[in-house]
């Protein structure tokens, strides 16, 4: 068990390495810690099987998948949760393979992904531990191949179903901006005005096209919108300009309580209709966890100091017939299926997603976040919008299918200024993930704990 537990360990290492080496970008220590933490879920998974290395093959070509959904699982919500790169993700272009998400959530398509990989598994040692004996003995092959290809055919069979089954609703156009400001120029004094006079001009650009909503990226304000006079005025100054569509900004926002919000504010022909406070902070990032502990330390002071907001706020366009309801998940919030999910059950036809991944240059960071947003839209069976400081900026509709993008002439979609709009059809179709969550997730969890607990039975 140590040797197994070392060896998927360093596997961890390199893997998560590669997975998110941009956070260097941002910090090295906070990097190595990361990769550090996240290499135990591979550890303890190679733990989990030297356990019962004698198990049958029936059983671990169920049990294994079950323990890999379980960490992944864990791994989303511990120490408030970094659920990113699930296996699942990897085929979000894969739209018959991941429709399975509106019942299973990511979490179904990392189980289908382990359990064919074993039953392969399983296959290659049979054959090489039956070379020399009868055919007979072979047969033990049977069990891996037809439990894979029967689950591949029964998730396919139904993500061509799903597919066929789309459905018309109500018509609404949005537009969305991508400034594409570097982050060391987003909160220079300096270039206030630059930043602003670049998104004013996209917005007019793009309220050409006379959309309903128009989107800016998270903290795409430099300053505080609703405390800054006259940074308002400008802004509401367009708004008025532009009475057929709704702007929602990405602004810092400080409360009467003194406290400081990263906030989704809407605003319509110049006035602020609503307003969204981020529920789920950032580590490190935007708050210390255990301040009291790290406040001696002298990075401290480059972490930002936001509250969480309280609410799930639900946007409501009222001059439309019927009235169409959508919700903000700013910047991470798109990787956590319970935020996206319980905003959708407040009533959010459509989902936004704001962010700023400016920090992370060009990596591959932007698309493996887009690939979080393509899973919220399947699950919930909803349209979700992508609006992004420096990429990916798209429409994805609610079958995962990524309509539309901001791209510039060559097709580059990330460190490029633009605007795009796209008419999208608000649909209704409720689906088991919106209504009942990680069920199957944790039933993967209760059966590895009965795995586990039948193994020492005497």
């Amino acid at each position: 068990p140590i040797e197994v537990f070392l060896l998927s360990y360093l596997v961890g290492l390199v893997f998560f390495s590669g997975v998110v080496y941009w956070v260097n970008y941002v910090s090295g220590l906070g990097f190595s810690v990361l990769v550090l933490y996240l290499a135990l879920y591979f550890a303890v998974f190679g733990l989990f099987f030297s356990l019962n290395p004698k198990a049958s093959t029936k059983i671990n070509l169920l049990l294994l998948p079950c323990i890999w959904v379980g960490l992944e699982y864990v791994r989303s919500h511990l120490f408030t949760g970094f659920g990113w790169a699930l296996l699942g993700y990897s085929q979000y272009r894969r739209l018959p393979v991941i429709q399975f998400s509106d019942i299973a959530g990511a979490y179904g398509v990392s189980f289908l992904l382990v359990l064919v990989n074993v039953g392969l598994w399983q296959v290659i040692n049979i054959f090489l531990e039956t070379r020399n004996q009868k055919p007979e003995t072979r047969r033990k092959i049977f069990f891996p191949v037809l439990c894979s290809l029967f689950s591949v055919i029964l998730v396919l069979s139904y993500g061509y179903f799903r597919l066929s089954q789309q459905r018309a609703g109500t018509r609404i156009k949005i537009g969305v901006v991508q400034g594409n400001i570097p982050q060391q120029m987003k909160w220079d004094p300096q270039a206030r005005e630059y930043i602003l006079k670049r998104y004013l001009h996209l917005t007019e650009r793009v309220a050409r096209k006379q959309p309903r909503i128009i989107l800016w990226p998270e903290t795409s304000v430099p300053g505080y919108l609703e405390n800054d006079s006259g940074l308002f005025e400008e802004i509401a100054s367009l708004s008025r300009k532009t009475p057929q569509s709704y702007f929602l900004i990405g602004t810092p926002h400080q409360g009467e309580n003194g406290k400081t919000y990263n906030s989704a504010t809407l605003i319509f022909r110049g006035k602020i209709v609503q307003r969204y406070d981020k529920l789920h902070l950032v580590p490190f990032g935007e708050f210390i966890p255990g301040r009291k502990f790290f406040s001696r330390f002298s990075f401290a002071g480059l972490i930002g100091d936001f509250s969480p907001g309280k609410e799930y706020t639900v946007f409501s366009l009222t001059d439309i017939e019927p009235e169409v309801k959508f919700s903000a998940l700013i910047c991470f919030e798109d990787v956590f299926a319970h935020l996206a999910r319980g905003f959708v059950q407040k009533g959010a036809e459509i989902l936004v997603n704001m962010t700023n991944d400016a920090w992370f240059e060009d990596s591959s960071e932007p698309y493996q976040h887009l690939q979080a947003s393509v899973f919220r839209a399947v699950e919930n069976r909803v349209n979700l919008v992508r609006s992004a400081n420096t990429g990916v900026s798209c429409f994805i509709s609610p079958w995962g299918e990524v309509l539309n993008r901001v791209s510039d002439y060559r097709g580059r979609d990330v460190l490029v200024q633009g605007e795009q709009t796209q008419e999208l059809r608000t649909v209704s179709m409720p689906s088991f993930y919106t209504a009942f969550g990680d069920v199957f997730a944790w039933l993967c969890i209760v059966g590895t704990i009965f795995a586990l607990l039948g193994k020492k039975r005497p």
